[in-house]
């Protein structure tokens, strides 16, 4: 278990309830790449699956969580892009 890793979930971990929350309440998509997410959640799960097969240790939770949060940020992005087409189409 490094402590560098850990450090650097925490901080990339620190960023996500803050864009989770600037998407609930904006409603909005504007500022957000679904695919910079998606590469983001590539990401994780690649350090999810590195601790599973090479170095089980307690840190696959920090990845778990962020993969969380920034599903939840995706899950948030569609909800809203389907809102704004819905404005778009009215």
């Amino acid at each position: 278990m490094s402590p560098f890793e850990i450090l650097m979930l925490i901080c990339f971990g620190a960023a996500w309830p803050f864009s989770i929350y600037r998407s609930w309440v904006s409603r909005s998509t504007r500022g957000k790449s679904l695919l910079f997410m998606i590469i983001v959640m590539c990401g994780y799960l690649a350090g999810i699956l590195h601790k599973l097969f090479f170095n089980n240790d307690i840190v696959i939770y920090l990845y778990a969580l962020n993969l969380l949060m920034v599903a939840a940020d995706v899950l948030l992005y569609l909800r809203n892009r389907r809102g704004e087409k819905r404005e778009k189409a009215e």
